[in-house]
């Protein structure tokens, strides 16, 4: 059996008739956590966006294939069921559905089974726990009034529960202060294990200071410029983006 999980062939994107992708190749083995970094405007969004084939964006060319079956022109609710996650760089606000009713509604849909209840509840309250939440917010409406930091504790709790095969982190550690993204590292190292994989967008390192990655890659104007380890995300850390542009 193949250990490969997400394959992007020859990837051009547009939006708006603007070509934001230009021959994206990336490869994304089980077991792994990758990372895409780039400046503003690379298209890394761009990049996690056409993976889940949002329809504001328009592939011109290329092919992504996921557990060894072609998703390029899939809806995007197929694509979520297949084992796909995407958290939110603005995480939507949902009055009058519960942080809970919003997760079994969720796990519901992807899995296409009934949710027991009694036991689901047990499990998102050990989670919390685990990610220093306050346990009243299983009862609060999605994301209304919370801060920032708990908008994106709410994203890596949606992550556990949900269980894919591949999540995409985009921007998670964005505003957040030390302590938050140690504890978002925490959750995605919950999470990691040899059967999944993990690919995190973002635009700095502070997340990869409590988190061990296996490759990180460079966007700069739509293309993968250079590949390494996690030392190479210390190095743009240093020196900028300044000589990949």
């Amino acid at each position: 059996m193949s250990n490969k999980l997400l394959e992007i062939k020859d990837l051009y994107v547009n939006a708006e008739e603007k070509e934001i992708l230009k021959g994206i190749n990336l490869n994304i083995n089980k077991g792994e956590i990758h990372v895409i970094m780039g400046p503003n405007g690379s298209g890394k969004t761009t990049t996690a966006n056409a993976i889940l084939n949002n329809p504001c964006y328009k592939k011109v060319n290329g092919s992504i294939t996921f557990d060894g079956k072609d998703i390029t022109n899939l809806k995007t609710d197929e694509i979520a069921r297949s084992g796909i996650f995407m958290s939110f760089q603005l995480p939507e606000e949902i009055p009058g559905v519960s942080v809970t009713n919003f997760l079994k509604y969720a796990k519901n849909k992807i899995t296409g089974k009934p949710v027991k209840i009694f036991e689901f509840k047990k499990e998102l309250a050990k989670s919390m726990e685990e990610l220093n939440m306050n346990p009243k917010n299983m009862e609060r409406s999605l994301n209304v009034g919370f801060s920032g930091g708990e908008k994106k504790k709410n994203e890596i709790l949606q992550m556990l529960v949900l269980n894919p095969k591949l999540a995409i982190l985009d921007e998670t550690d964005s505003g957040l202060d030390v302590d938050a993204i140690k504890t978002v590292s925490k959750g995605i190292e919950m999470f990691k294990n040899k059967n999944n994989a993990v690919l995190i967008i973002t635009h700095n390192t502070k997340i990869l200071h409590s988190l061990k990655v296996d490759y990180v890659h460079i966007l700069v104007n739509g293309k993968i410029v250079k590949t390494g380890k996690q030392d190479l995300a210390r190095e743009i850390e240093e020196n900028g983006y300044g000589e990949y542009k």
